[in-house]
């Protein structure tokens, strides 16, 4: 594994992306994001408190002048709340168009998953809903869940879309 998470990926402009993950953990779980949509790994930010969304968005940090939501993956998937620690990384995503930042307790590798050691989960889906979970990647001896990030980015719940245009709320709101 390389020895900085900036390292991972510039590891993944070698290979075919399509089939490049970033594995990370939250809980004992492995997850996996496709590499195409991840901008960069970075550190704990200090992240400010936004009023009125829900309880797993831990605010917006301002990287670089860029102001970007942050999601805390363990409160997403219904996990108690941990403290941070010098593991704990935030993966910047852009899905359409939009940057928003994953808080995971850490990040793990940069793999290569092709499409036939992926295992769909439709089976066990509930029918007509299309959940967080895109497919199962098999590696080796261990299973990494790999997630659709636009539906990640997706509150069915709440009716909010995280992916389209909210970052203009949290802008307003960090700005004013």
């Amino acid at each position: 594994m390389p020895e900085r998470e900036d390292d991972l990926l510039s590891d993944a402009s070698d290979d075919n992306i399509e089939d490049m993950y970033l594995t990370f953990q939250v809980e004992m779980e492995t997850f996996a994001v496709n590499i195409g949509c991840v901008t960069e790994i970075v550190g704990m930010q200090r992240i400010s408190a936004i009023p009125d969304v829900p309880r797993y968005i831990k605010g917006a940090m301002n990287l670089r002048g860029k102001v970007i939501p942050v999601m805390d993956q363990r409160l997403r998937f219904g996990l108690p709340a941990r403290e941070y620690d010098d593991r704990t990384t935030i993966i910047v995503l852009e899905v359409a168009g939009m940057l928003t930042g994953l808080i995971v307790d850490k990040v793990t590798d940069v793999v290569t998953i092709p499409k036939e050691n992926i295992d769909l989960p439709a089976h066990w889906m509930d029918q007509g809903k299309q959940g967080v979970v895109s497919g199962l990647g098999k590696l080796d001896d261990s299973v990494s869940i790999i997630l659709d990030v636009s539906h990640l980015l997706y509150d069915d719940s709440l009716g909010i879309d995280l992916s389209h245009g909210s970052g203009q709320a949290f802008e307003a709101a960090s700005l004013g």
